[in-house]
């Protein structure tokens, strides 16, 4: 709060529920009465034009009948009023409006009264033009150095400045590289028009280059038209100011050299007339208007700046020299002589509030009361402390926005799966080809212990998987009370999902505001996606996982898989995907291993992690804690990489689908613009067969589309696949060099960074520069490596070449014991962890044969991948 409050000589509310801006206010003596008197005149977007002369009997008063000498209403909004010389034969003082699409000059004149009802005034329409660009704002002056009378230019909301020479239209001109409109000034001692861009930057543009440039009849955009013909716009200075300006004003006084004012949004410049700065102020509050006007000392320049603090600051140059309050937040501010008081100062308010103040002080003449003595009751206030504390207290309990425990948390929620499949399935628009495609229910339960305002409930599960309701929203939850929905999941795209796992979250706000999230996870089952089929008796890929424990019966940890009647599902189990593929699992009757096969290495994923889940809460219901799975074989990188070429091929298929289908709709658009120019011919002409061309082009337009959209879906297909691929790559790494639950976590974020793909942001680019990280700093060989720089910007290679080789490099460097860390000082440890010399974990070459039922497919004792055909 200012000690220094601006003092109400005047003040008034304009109208109800009415909307002012910058341009909305103007000073002038508007109706030629020759005494030197300015009249304030206010137009808003409402359309209301209202000119005021105060003659407040004293100070403070407010408005009175006879103050307001003219209120009319104009059929549209006002942007701007302006008051010079714009009538053509005299150089009398006019008024001009501009409104969206039309400028009006009007001529203000006054009628003496014989009746103490006073003086009248009346506006009178001079000329106007329609104008056939949306306005945003206007200035005015003497162009190219007109004697006795002034040019209006407005800039339209696309960068044209239209030129008017009074009652006639000049010329038309496009500001080069336009993007939004800014604030427009006219310089009378230079001859030119200063504006700020979108670039941030003061330009000026010469008058005499304006009236030669090329005309702006049409906006002129491709190169041709550019050179064709006329002469390019050019800029006179160009100045850099970092930010957006709120104004700019051109003021040249007698006792001050010629300067250009320009307000930023943190700071006002004060600028020569070649752009040069002269000095520049930087503000510590966000500003809403300026103004310059004269100053008493030689050779500076005072200016009245306002902000949204509801204060008025003058500055001497960049000095402070005067902050008074307002009540309210200007948005426009203007100097003014009214009733012979010089230098009054006219605020407008963006609702409306006209005020008219002077600087000074008034005394204070506030007393501060005696306070009466009396006696302190101890007691009284002892029990008022243990009030507010216990206020205090409670109040502390629900703004704590930390995690709880789940034993204290406000909100829990559960989910629980049905342990069958739905007797009749829920599954909606489902793009599988199976004959039936069954459905699990999911139970969710949300128990709150307070009041839950605005609950939300959203339930996501990995595409293609769907879930046939996603969004719930419940009224407020009153404490103890809890609320259940029941929804179903199914598979819906013709494709294995990469996960089986769902995801709860609960948004709600506490009683005091805050907003917290609540969430769980669920696990679907394994026969929502699959069904028990025969076990096959070759397959392309193969692997096998070693335990250290005796192998259990698939009767025991697949029992919703395998009929108790048939004693030879006991070893060996089929899994028969909906979306056809097939996967057989083996488990060795002598040995402490499993095997897992099929045609399809994306395929082995999900049985494989199913077997690891469920052999872990087998042994884990036993209370044995030393159960471990290893993997002793060599990773399948080729086959991954198979993968991982197929995706990027689609990726590059749907670039190029992009780039054609731009070609062809430029290639549509520019027929149809033909064609158009032939039907709006008065003269018919041949059409030249423009419209079979028209039509080829639709078709292709149309053929592209539907290809680009069928790659769209392969791509998304290729990506699910490469997923349950890397989980797979990512799980046998971690079986093999028996990894740490954090390192997990580090090669998760390695190899899955995304959780959807798309072409500004693709897996390959995404990992590849995850995998050259690691390579550069945990897994580096010499501080040579640690001094690579990496690429800071992540485009679509080329290729997948480098992605590739950094892959094999990065197993080949965990083979030789390198160790996955974030920590700054892991390199160095790691050099002295990784020898030169080292090699990878030799294999066993023993094998022993498990037989499948009708099958000659051996076991290996080591789980190496390799890709067998079956022999006729």
């Amino acid at each position: 709060m200012s000690l220094f409050k601006a003092r109400d000589w005047w003040s008034t509310i304009l109208g109800e529920k009415e909307e002012f801006d910058q341009g909305c206010l103007c000073v002038a003596d508007v109706d030629n009465s020759g005494n030197g008197q300015d009249k304030i005149i206010v137009g808003s977007y409402m359309g209301y034009l209202r000119i005021f002369n105060p003659h407040p009997v004293k100070p403070g008063d407010g408005v009175q009948p006879e103050d307001l000498l003219l209120e009319v209403q104009l059929r549209e909004p006002i942007l701007q009023v302006e008051v010079g010389k714009f009538v053509s034969g005299t150089e009398g003082l006019h008024l001009a409006v501009l409104h969206c699409r039309k400028l009006c000059v009007y001529a203000v004149s006054g009628t003496l009264g014989n009746v103490e009802h006073g003086n009248q005034y009346q506006i009178k329409l001079m000329y106007e033009h329609n104008l056939q660009r949306t306005a945003c704002n206007m200035t005015y002056g003497p162009f190219g150095g007109v004697k006795g009378r002034d040019l209006i230019c407005i800039q339209s909301m696309d960068g044209m400045l239209m030129l008017f020479e009074q009652e006639s239209y000049a010329f038309g001109r496009f500001l080069p590289g336009f993007l939004l409109p800014g604030p427009l000034t006219y310089s009378s001692r230079t001859d030119s028009f200063i504006t700020v861009s979108s670039c941030r930057q003061v330009e000026s543009y010469k008058y005499q280059v304006l009236a030669f440039a090329t005309d702006a009849n049409e906006r002129q955009e491709t190169e041709q038209q550019k050179l064709s013909s006329g002469k390019r716009l050019a800029v006179d200075w160009v100045l850099n100011i970092g930010e957006q300006a709120l104004d700019i004003c051109v003021v040249s006084f007698n006792q001050a050299v010629s300067s250009v004012f320009v307000l930023g949004e943190r700071n006002f410049f004060c600028l020569k007339d070649n752009g040069q700065i002269r000095f520049m102020k930087k503000l510590d509050y966000s500003p809403s208007c300026f103004i310059p006007y004269c100053s008493v000392k030689e050779g500076t320049i005072n200016t009245l700046v306002g902000n949204h603090s509801k204060m008025l600051n003058v500055y001497q140059d960049v000095t402070l020299k005067w902050a008074t309050q307002l009540p309210h937040v200007p948005v426009s501010v203007k100097v003014a002589n009214l009733q012979d008081l010089k230098g009054v100062i006219v605020t407008l308010s963006d609702d409306g509030h006209l005020q008219c103040s002077y600087l000074g002080t008034d005394p204070s003449l506030f007393q501060a009361p005696r306070v009466d003595s009396r006696e302190i009751n101890y007691e009284e206030f002892d029990a008022e402390m243990k009030k507010l504390q216990k206020i205090i207290k409670e109040a502390t309990k629900t703004q704590d926005i930390f995690p709880k425990s789940e034993k204290h948390r406000d909100l829990i929620v559960t989910a629980e799966v049905s342990p069958d499949l739905d007797a009749e399935s829920q599954a909606i628009d489902s793009e599988v080809k199976a004959e039936a495609v069954p459905s699990v229910t999911v139970k969710i339960t949300i128990q709150s212990r307070v009041t839950a305002q605005k609950p939300n409930l959203a339930v996501c599960v990995q595409a293609p998987l769907a879930v046939t309701c996603d969004q719930f929203v419940f009224d407020d939850l009153e404490p103890d009370s809890s609320e259940t929905v029941v929804l179903s999941v199914f598979l819906k795209g013709n494709c294995s999902p990469s996960e089986l796992e769902g995801n709860c979250v609960v948004s709600y706000n506490t009683p005091t505001g805050v907003p917290k999230v609540a969430q769980c996870n669920f696990r679907l089952p394994l026969r929502l996606i699959c069904f028990p089929a025969q076990p096959s008796k070759a397959a392309n890929h193969k692997l096998t996982i070693d335990t250290n424990k005796p192998p259990i019966s698939f009767l025991t940890i697949f029992p919703d898989f395998v009929d108790p009647s048939e004693d030879d599902q006991a070893n060996v189990l089929g899994f028969q995907f909906l979306t056809g593929s097939k996967t057989t699992l083996l488990a060795s009757k002598t040995s402490q291993r499993y095997r897992i096969q099929s045609d399809q290495l994306e395929d082995l994923w999900l049985i494989t992690k199913e077997l690891t889940l469920r052999l872990e809460e087998h042994f884990k219901k036993q209370n044995c804690k030393d159960f471990a799975c290893t993997f002793s074989g060599s990773i399948p990188l080729q086959e991954y990489f198979e993968l991982i070429d197929r995706h990027f091929e689609l990726r590059l298929n749907a670039e190029k689908f992009q780039d054609l289908l731009s070609e062809r709709a430029v290639q549509f658009r520019a027929i149809e613009r033909r064609l158009l120019t032939r039907f709006k011919d008065k003269t018919p002409a041949p059409l030249q067969h423009l419209d079979t061309l028209l039509e080829g082009t639709f078709r292709e337009v149309i053929a592209l589309a539907d290809a680009a959209e069928e790659n769209q879906a392969n791509m998304f297909q290729a990506f699910t696949k490469l997923k349950s691929a890397t989980h797979l790559v990512i799980m046998l790494i971690s079986l093999w060099q028996k990894l740490s639950t954090d390192q997990v976590a580090i090669l998760e974020a390695t190899f899955l960074p995304l959780a959807e793909d798309t072409q500004e942001l693709g897996w390959e680019e995404t990992v590849d520069a995850a995998i050259s990280y690691l390579l550069r700093t945990c897994l580096s060989k010499s501080s040579k490596e640690q001094a690579l720089t990496l690429s800071s910007q992540l485009c679509m290679p080329k290729d997948t070449s480098r992605l590739k080789k950094n892959i094999t490099v990065f197993c080949d460097r965990l083979a030789k014991g390198g160790r996955l860390s974030l920590s700054t000082d892991s390199a160095t440890q790691q050099a002295a962890v990784m020898p030169g010399g080292c090699t990878t974990i030799p294999e066993s070459d023993l094998e022993e044969r498990t037989v499948i039922p009708g099958s000659t497919a051996t076991f290996p004792n080591h789980g190496q991948i390799t890709k067998q055909k079956s022999k006729p």
